[in-house]
């Protein structure tokens, strides 16, 4: 890392996966609690496999991107090394839009309106709570090096 600010790195004790499993669980207890319509029936749900099997690449692939570069998979640890290859060539947050990707997948698998219902709250938390934050960190890391990324690459989509 570069000379990172430490007051910006955070102490974030509950990290995105545990957010993850959270909105994972939540979807599914959604699905079988609330007597809301079911919006996609069998075999239509089965899309969802489609978006879930993305989402788990798109976290898989770029852990696998960062491990390989020597930096550290834990937000706001030490960066050494800015990645910007394969899936972040076209997001930032490759990874954050993987589980959004996820929970899309499971939700539409459940096939019902009320599993939809974390998914928007999952994408503010990741937002919020890790994005902003992260990337004042990779900047204050990285400098002119991140704002140059930032300037050819879409926080999201």
């Amino acid at each position: 890392m570069s000379g990172a600010d430490p007051g910006l790195a955070p102490q974030r004790r509950v990290l995105p996966p545990v957010y993850l499993l959270a909105a994972l669980v939540l979807t599914v207890i959604l699905h079988h609690r609330l007597p809301l319509a079911t919006s996609l029936p069998r075999p239509w749900n089965l899309a969802g496999l489609a978006p879930a099997v993305l989402g788990v690449v798109m976290m898989a692939v770029p852990a696998g991107a960062f491990l390989r570069s020597g930096t550290g998979l834990v937000p706001f640890r030490e960066a050494t090394v800015l990645v910007t290859r394969g899936f972040f060539r076209f997001t930032r947050n490759p990874m954050y839009l993987g589980m959004a990707s996820l929970v899309l997948g499971v939700a539409l698998l459940c096939g019902s309106v009320g599993s939809l219902l974390p998914l928007p709250g999952l994408v503010w938390v990741l937002h919020n709570r890790f994005v902003i934050a992260e990337e004042r960190f990779l900047e204050a890391a990285f400098g002119a090096e991140y704002r140059a990324y930032r300037q050819r690459v879409r926080r999201w989509l």
